[in-house]
């Protein structure tokens, strides 16, 4: 019989990207008392499964954490790490908008929030989450959402989008000519967007900072108007 290898830990240095996952797992365990699946981990990050399956494969090559194959939550976090020096920039918190005034006047910002430059790349701003339509993958009431300005999404991401004058935060789906705002909350129905509706996609959610956080937040924002 073969003994069995240990694979060593790699030494390298984790990427933001790991990094951020890696602290996505932590979070996750902390506050369920579980490891997430993969899917789970996608959600949190806003990005798709297959990504978020090669950063769980990039941080157990590299030894920070340990699971069992092809088994669901066997996640352990195993090794510490020392985070990066983190450059951090305001992002502009946009408050709530008269009907007929584009949510994204920088007139409206009413305060910022700091956020990780790595992540926060692009033409991002952030909005105030008011709601309990997106809280089974963590965005609840409160919450500011990191949104990276874009026209376009692909089916699965979450996204602000703007729907007859109102702004919400939903989980894009696209299928064929069918197009819906899936709300993560399963008392919720989904948003069908029909042909009538005045419908655009402002941005992709990057990431999500919690009111509480005094890292994130530099100034008390007034309420916005992002619905959940």
């Amino acid at each position: 019989m073969k003994s069995a290898t240990k694979k060593l830990p790699s030494t390298g240095n984790l990427t933001p990207a790991q990094e951020t996952a890696l602290r996505a797992i932590t979070v996750f365990m902390d506050r369920r008392g579980v490891a997430p699946t993969v899917q789970e981990l996608a959600d949190a990050l806003s990005i798709q499964p297959p990504s978020a399956h090669e950063l769980v494969r990039r941080l157990e090559d590299k030894g920070y954490i340990q699971r069992e194959a092809r088994k669901a939550r066997t996640m352990m976090v195993v090794k510490d790490f020392t985070p990066r020096v983190r450059q951090m920039i305001g992002v502009p918190v946009l408050g709530r908008v008269a009907a007929g005034t584009p949510i994204l006047a920088i007139e409206n910002k009413v305060g910022e929030i700091m956020v990780d430059a790595m992540i926060a790349r692009g033409n991002c701003f952030a909005l105030e989450v008011s709601g309990d339509s997106m809280i089974d993958v963590d965005i609840n009431d409160g919450d500011y959402v990191v949104v990276r300005q874009q026209k376009l999404a692909e089916s699965g991401d979450i996204v602000v989008a703007m729907r007859d004058g109102e702004a919400t935060v939903k989980r894009l789906f696209i299928a064929d000519h069918r197009i819906e705002l899936r709300p993560e909350n399963k008392r919720l129905k989904p948003i069908v967007i029909s042909h009538d509706d005045d419908f655009a996609i402002l941005g992709k959610v990057v990431t999500v900072c919690s009111r509480a956080d005094p890292i994130n937040q530099t100034e008390e924002a007034q309420d916005g108007d992002l619905q959940s």
